[in-house]
């Protein structure tokens, strides 16, 4: 069944991996931009494209209804907003700011103008990465609750990430709660890190994270549209896994030295809680709900074959 299909954020890391794939499976696909100097790119990926304000209800409604989808698929960020784009994790609470307003007023401006243009369907990013509720097993399921790390920095970011899953799931949604991202673009800065072996180790380096290939991510993504998924679903490869073996295999794999190891004590003072907290008490994220309701195979099952075969 072709649909039309509204991208918000089509010119993101994952936008640009997701667009051709809807357009490759034959529907007709709107996709979003904030730049006008960006319209040619969402042309050359196969879509219909228009700038887009998604902090501006009143371009978000006009922008819905112009384009009269069957389905909405929420994938804006400020990632690209935030200090150029680089990561600032000590700062968590300042770097996140973008995002934490696209995904609380920019979430509600497209959940308005999917309800009054009638939308029958809506997909949003959420996040499986490192977050998963500190207790029990390391990794988690989505029965399980995302922690929202009250008192830190970390908190208003967690707390936008239950509002797109409580307003998404309140209209009968799908929330994709995608592991961390790599692919093309996504970890350019973290390589740079790696490589002047700046990302080290923390203590034991015993926290767990999910991962994601963005072609993986848009595959999912694909068939929630497709299939009109509705609740919450972790998109994250087959091996959630440690910071003491993913980092090193990405050092190794970026060509780079094997990582330093740090102290918890001196990575605190240095890079703040939230990276602390990360690396040392993480949870990752099980994707055995997607395989099953979603017919999902990533394609890259560990980032140990997506990294090799990267960076080689």
């Amino acid at each position: 069944m072709d649909m039309r299909v509204f991208v918000a954020g089509g010119t993101g890391v994952l936008g640009r991996r997701l667009v051709p794939q809807l357009v490759a499976r034959g529907h007709q696909v709107t996709a979003t931009t904030t730049s006008a100097a960006k319209l040619g790119l969402v042309e050359q990926l196969g879509a219909a494209a228009v700038v887009m304000n998604g902090l501006d209800a009143v371009s978000v409604g006009e922008a819905v209804a112009a384009a009269r989808p069957d389905v909405i698929v929420h994938q804006m960020t400020g990632i690209s907003m935030a200090h150029a784009g680089k990561p600032d994790l000590k700062h968590f609470d300042r770097w996140s700011v973008p995002t934490v307003r696209l995904r609380t007023e920019g979430t509600d401006h497209l959940m308005a103008a999917a309800e009054a243009t009638g939308i029958a369907h809506f997909v949003a990013q959420g996040y499986a990465n490192w977050n998963g509720i500190r207790e029990g097993g390391w990794v988690k399921t989505e029965e399980d609750a995302l922690d929202l790390h009250e008192g830190t920095a970390a908190y208003t970011a967690m707390a936008a990430l239950r509002h797109v899953e409580d307003v998404v799931l309140k209209a009968d949604g799908a929330v994709l709660r995608y592991g961390a991202f790599y692919g093309p673009g996504a970890t350019d800065d973290q390589l740079v890190l790696v490589r002047k072996r700046q990302f080290p180790l923390v203590g034991d380096g015993t926290g767990y994270a999910s991962w994601v290939h963005l072609d993986d991510a848009a595959s999912a993504t694909v068939l929630a549209v497709e299939q009109m998924a509705r609740g919450v679903f972790n998109i994250v490869d087959d091996e959630p896994a440690p910071e003491s073996e993913w980092l090193p295999w990405l050092a190794a794999c970026a060509g780079a030295k094997p990582p330093m190891r740090v102290p918890k004590w001196l990575a605190r003072l240095l890079a703040g809680d939230v990276v602390v907290t990360m690396m040392t008490e993480g949870r990752g994220f099980s994707n055995a709900k997607a395989k099953r309701e979603l017919g999902w195979e990533p394609r890259y099952p560990s980032w140990r074959q997506g990294f090799e075969e990267g960076l080689s």
